[in-house]
């Protein structure tokens, strides 16, 4: 973490502590994810990696009213074993508003993913974005209420420069639960343009996908503390203008099946049907057969801690691909009420 970096985190701490006197509330928030997800994908010709690591966020903000407030801070990356000689691998920054009123929440900004966009299904986007891109960096718009939800996002990836390519991703997702039954849906499009100087054999390409599911929510009729079972379609598009001017549409069966009791869970996602090239999505679904199991045992659970181990099968390609991984994160707040006492 170079001085100019520590100098800017000061200087905005500072800018938050004299406007903090004049607010109701200042408040607080640290988040720390360590992970190691060791990667076996040799058998499959996929890329086999150990991703080890941990990240923290810091934020501190105002609280302006019951509605409003504003957070500033980073997130920072370090993996194990970096050659780079430096305190922090990678920083971004944290600056976002929030208006939180009855059942709408809306962010701008440079915010985290966690808790908003990260339970996409790994066909769309890929898991890794957890490590290497925690946030989202533009608007998000959601509404919940008891028995439906939709959010609406715009993530902002690349500005536009000579060199530089512009590229955004735009998605929504949502669901609705009257009952056991659920209808649910994930969809997100990546806009891919060119720089501000033309790159000889570089298109503008447009590429997404969405999934569509139908299922069944037996938490509360079980032992268990969850049981969930459901299946649909997944559907992706995919166009290179210049080189064509049709959408490559490949389309699948997908299901999905989870349960949970106590410190253990099992998942096991299924898809058949054409092969997918979604960019940001994972590289099994370029296959037309793909199984995964999840096996999950969450030893650590106290409070704001919990570390969980996930041991993972991929059949696929006539193959068996294992994966193993263990995941801990911690989150603590805080809020100081500066409203002087009458």
């Amino acid at each position: 973490m170079n001085i100019k970096k520590i100098v800017f985190v000061v200087l905005l701490f500072l800018t938050i502590n004299n406007f903090g006197a004049k607010a109701q509330t200042i408040e607080g928030n640290l988040n720390y994810f360590g992970f190691m997800d060791n990667r076996e994908y040799a058998r499959s010709k996929r890329f086999s990696q150990t991703i080890f690591g941990n990240r923290i966020s810091p934020e501190i903000g105002l609280k302006l009213d019951s509605f409003n407030r504003f957070r500033v801070g980073f997130n920072a990356l370090y993996e194990f074993g970096s050659q780079k000689n430096t305190f922090f691998d990678k920083i971004e920054p944290v600056i976002y508003y929030e208006h939180k009123k009855n059942n709408w929440n809306f962010f701008i900004g440079s915010f985290p993913r966690l808790n908003l966009v990260d339970d996409y299904p790994r066909g769309l986007l890929r898991d890794t974005l957890q490590y290497y891109r925690p946030n989202i960096e533009g608007m998000l718009v959601k509404y919940q209420t008891k028995k439906f939800k939709e959010t609406v996002w715009l993530d902002w990836t690349s500005r536009q420069t000579a060199k530089d390519k512009e590229t955004f991703l735009f998605g929504f997702s949502g669901k609705y639960q009257p009952g056991i039954f659920f209808l649910s849906h994930y969809a997100f499009m990546f806009h891919n343009a060119g720089a501000g100087v033309p790159i000889p054999g570089d298109f503008l390409q447009d590429n997404g996908g969405l999934q569509a599911e139908i299922g069944l929510d037996l938490s509360n009729k079980t032992k268990l503390d969850s049981l969930t079972i459901s299946g649909g379609a997944m559907f992706s598009i995919e166009r290179t203008r210049a080189i064509s001017s049709k959408f490559n549409t490949p389309v699948g069966f997908i299901s999905n099946f989870y349960a949970s009791y106590k410190k253990f869970s099992i998942q096991n996602t299924f898809y058949v049907g054409q092969g997918h090239h979604v960019i940001y999505g994972d590289s099994f679904y370029t296959s037309r057969n793909y199984d995964r199991i999840d096996f999950g045992y969450t030893p650590i659970k106290y409070k704001n801690l919990e570390g969980k181990f996930v041991f993972s099968y991929h059949i696929v390609d006539g193959a068996l691909d294992n994966q193993q991984a263990f995941f801990l994160r911690y989150n603590i707040s805080g809020k100081k009420d500066l409203k002087k006492k009458q």
